[in-house]
């Protein structure tokens, strides 16, 4: 099994607030991240895949499928726009990094799934800051495996 990893960069902003939550118990939760007004963080994703070198090529994947499939699902949705505001994909959620890393990796899996190649995403790791970052990792061998895990 070998593991390739791609690092792309987008710049987002943000306003981390619950609107179940009273404003005291948001400002209490979020802190400066429950500012009005949002602000922004230029991300690093780093995006994993693995899986099988294909004897012909000697490449786990195609570098410019998968760019493609990371520009088209994650920079054109998330590149230079208030999350809040700008993205169906959160409304109605907080946009907290966890739940954006979460976002990718399922935006992702999908596409990566249905190209029909060997490879398979292994891991999403967001960089939100040089203290922050998560990794989500929910990687399924085959799509019945993935069905049979979310029917759960």
């Amino acid at each position: 099994m070998v593991f390739l990893t791609r690092r792309y960069r987008f710049s987002a902003a943000h306003r981390l607030h619950n609107e179940a939550l009273s404003p005291e118990e948001n400002a209490r939760l979020y802190g400066k991240c429950n500012n009005p007004y949002g602000h922004g963080h230029n991300y690093t994703v780093e995006v994993t895949v693995r899986g099988p070198i294909d004897a012909a090529t000697g490449m786990l994947i195609d570098l410019g499928l998968l760019d493609g499939i990371v520009e088209r699902e994650v920079l054109e949705r998330f590149d230079h726009t208030h999350l809040n505001l700008d993205v169906a994909n959160f409304k109605g959620k907080v946009p907290t990094t966890e739940n954006l890393c979460l976002e990718i990796f399922n935006l992702l899996r999908d596409k990566l799934d249905a190209i029909g190649q060997p490879a398979r995403l292994d891991k999403v790791r967001l960089e939100e800051t040089n203290s922050n970052f998560f990794e989500y990792t929910g990687y399924y061998p085959d799509p019945a495996e993935r069905a049979a895990s979310e029917k759960r």
